[in-house]
């Protein structure tokens, strides 16, 4: 599938500012800051129903990115696998929730008069009940769910908590033919015997070895705690040598909702942020627990700051 040309020249523009080694913020969490305006959770698939039952909601989040900085705004559609709402009993709106959810983004990014802002269709795996889908269905549902995407307005596709090596690939291979362009996030925790790895326990290293063989345009490190992203950075230079971004996440989940007290502050964020950047990191967002005031103040420390020039 061929991208339109404004579309293309959004997104090489967004690519050249890596190529040049300019930070680039992406956006802070949209299911955690769904949950916390108050948006209800479906049974086994979270924050999912956002784009139909609370869409003024979820714009607004969007919107409230953009106007802080974000280039790049996520939409609401980590939950809405078809496996995650099987689960849920929520299948027959599996076309209706990913096509809405990716314009309400768009929606939002008209809505702030900023067309430079690439909207990322978000495509994962997780699912809340522990049950793996077959290969082969993964791989099916997930090529309708990028095609969906793709014909609603998604400028690329982030593939958003790769947690092993074999669903990783699948979804990476099913994604390809949608013709956009693939960023691949991993999570990634230590092992018991401290070495990083991704959250199942697969090598990180080997996963490098099979990204590199395919490419994508970035490799973003999220949904991972703060602590460990260092040893992920220091990992995956060692042998990726495209752009690199990083979205962690602060607080956990309890009981199926997401504990907000134990946040860092945008302070506190921002410290470890400078350490990313640091390791040669160009994007820069966060993952659950972190909101609009953690966005705002990276942007006004490391975009609209004059010593950072």
């Amino acid at each position: 599938m061929k991208r339109n040309k404004v579309v293309m020249s959004r997104y090489d523009r967004l690519m050249e500012r890596a190529k040049n080694a300019h930070v680039t913020l992406m956006d802070g969490a949209t299911g955690t800051e769904v949950e916390r305006r108050g948006v209800a959770q479906l049974n086994n698939a979270w924050n999912g129903g956002a784009a139909l039952s609370d869409p003024d909601i979820l714009r607004k989040v969007h919107e409230d990115y953009i106007n802080n900085g974000a280039q790049i705004i996520i939409s609401n559609t980590f939950a809405n696998a078809k496996h995650a709402l099987i689960d849920a009993n929520h299948e027959i709106n599996f076309e209706k929730l990913n096509s809405r959810a990716v314009q309400i983004a768009v929606e939002a990014r008209e809505k702030t008069s900023a067309e430079h802002i690439c909207v990322a269709g978000g495509i994962s795996y997780w699912t809340w009940t522990g049950k793996k889908p077959r290969l082969a269905d993964l791989k099916q549902t997930v090529t309708t769910q990028a095609q969906i995407m793709a014909e609603n307005g998604a400028d690329l596709l982030m593939l958003e908590m790769m947690i092993d090596i074999e669903q990783m690939m699948a979804t990476y291979e099913a994604a390809k033919s949608s013709g956009l362009p693939i960023w691949v996030g991993l999570t990634c925790k230590p092992n018991d015997q401290g070495e990083i790895c991704l959250r199942d326990g697969d090598s990180l290293e080997q996963a490098l070895v099979l990204l590199n063989n395919d490419k994508p345009d970035v490799i973003n490190i999220m949904h991972t705690d703060v602590s460990h992203v260092i040893p992920a950075l220091n990992c995956l230079k060692r042998q990726w040598f495209k752009p690199i971004g990083v979205y962690a996440h602060s607080g956990k989940s309890k009981n199926g909702k997401w504990t907000f007290n134990d946040v860092l502050s945008p302070a506190e964020y921002l410290h470890y942020v400078e350490s990313w950047i640091d390791k040669g990191v160009t994007f820069i967002g966060g993952c659950c627990g972190i909101n609009v005031k953690h966005l705002k103040l990276l942007n006004e420390k490391l975009i609209n700051n004059p010593d950072q020039e």
